[in-house]
């Protein structure tokens, strides 16, 4: 392999889903492909944005939905982006503050007794300040465009909470969310994990729903660098990516040791008990909370890329008239995945969209290399989204073998 460059500096924020990032560096599978590879952790995705659009990173974790929001100039900085891989599915958490939790127990004990939470009872306490003329609660999530927002605001909307009204949303970086709920400046957020489990082990709130209650088996990070980037630098990114697969499918299979490596300063700096928890199953956390390769788990789902943008246009966040598969088409890059995990031996998808939401258990997908083993994708109140209409359809899935895939 000729890579055009071997000195990289990826970004990166402290968060368990940087942890391929974390393995490829420490575990030297950057090293096994000539790459010396410094990480950068970043304080925000704001900064990692910047960062890699100016060229003072070459690529880095991101939020799945920002390199498309990037490419298309909804955010700050507009430059076309590619994203050749995921890094993990699911791994975020809906933290609700305990004085906030009390009222939604006094208002609605027999939601809130349910697993996951509903928001039903959020919507009678919101109801109640209402009527007192109080001002919207404050809650947080870690970037406008991000799964995170998107995870909230769908929790909230299923119990009839307008998110756009009833609630005011603020970005907090992921490591100070737990200052700003102990300091009462929110009264709840979502966010990656441990910052979410970290908050209710050290009392100061519960957990109300996980990523996997909301949209199993959805895409969370990504890598990307610019399309300039992955132009100029093929070989270095395929390089890259085969090294990020690698370390993928090692996070997988060596949780307890992906803790230590972790919770060291440079990366998370957090207690291991707290890497421990969400990576394990512990402390009432799903064990499949956090997946990093299997099912599929590195591969760019365009049809996920086409539901966020859909819902960024549910929101008013992107044009009404967006064309989301065009916009998909052109960030989410199946194509360079395929290349980097073939080399590597491993399956690959032979489609680039399925139906997402039509599976309530495993299932396999047969429009493969091989077979693959997928897991549950369930959307929150059973609705399914369909990439050939670009519509979210209201349904009850049913477990089955094959999902219908786009080619």
């Amino acid at each position: 392999m000729n890579l055009e460059k071997t000195r990289l500096k990826l970004g990166m924020v402290p968060l368990i889903d940087a942890a391929p990032l974390v393995v490829a560096k420490e575990r030297g599978f950057f090293a096994e492909m000539g790459l010396d590879v410094e990480l950068s952790r970043e304080a925000s995705w704001a900064s990692i944005r910047d960062k890699v659009a100016v060229g003072a990173l070459d690529g880095a974790q991101m939020l799945a939905p920002m390199p498309l929001a990037m490419s298309l100039g909804l955010s700050p900085i507009r430059v076309p982006m590619a994203a050749g891989m995921a890094l993990n599915l699911g791994g975020n958490t809906i933290t609700i503050g305990n004085a906030l939790w009390e009222r939604m127990e006094a208002a609605d004990p027999d939601s809130m007794a349910a697993v996951p939470v509903s928001a039903r009872a959020l919507k009678r306490v919101i109801e109640a300040d209402k009527n007192c003329g109080r001002a919207p609660m404050t809650f947080a999530t870690v970037y406008p465009y991000s799964s995170h927002a998107a995870e909230l605001r769908l929790w909230m909307e299923a119990a009839g909470i307008d998110t756009r009204k009833d609630v005011a949303l603020t970005v907090v970086p992921p490591p100070q969310m737990i200052s700003f709920l102990s300091a009462g400046n929110i009264v709840g957020y979502s966010v990656g994990e441990p910052w979410g489990s970290l908050a209710a082990r050290m009392n100061l709130g519960r957990i109300a729903a996980t990523s996997r209650d909301i949209f199993a088996g959805r895409l969370e990070k990504v890598f990307a660098v610019t399309q300039g980037w992955a132009e100029s630098h093929p070989e270095t990114h395929l390089a890259v990516l085969q090294a990020l697969i690698s370390a993928a499918q090692w996070c997988d299979d060596n949780r307890s040791e992906l803790a230590e490596l972790l919770a060291q300063p440079q990366y998370v700096n957090a207690p291991l008990d707290a890497l421990l928890a969400p990576l394990l199953g512990e402390h009432g956390l799903p064990r499949d909370l956090i997946t990093f390769h299997a099912h599929a788990a590195n591969f760019p789902w365009r049809s996920q890329a086409m539901w966020h943008l859909e819902m960024m246009k549910r929101w008013d966040m992107a044009p009404a008239g967006l064309d989301t598969r065009s916009a998909a088409e052109a960030v989410f890059r199946p194509d360079l995945y395929r290349v980097a995990a073939l080399a590597l031996g491993l399956r690959v998808p032979l489609t680039d969209y399925k139906t997402e939401g039509a599976h309530a258990g495993p299932w396999t997908l047969l429009k493969a290399t091989r077979p693959m083993e997928m897991g549950a994708d369930l959307l929150l109140g059973g609705a399914t989204f369909d990439p050939f209409t670009s519509r979210i359809i209201a349904s009850a899935p049913a477990a089955r073998t094959e999902s219908g895939d786009l080619t």
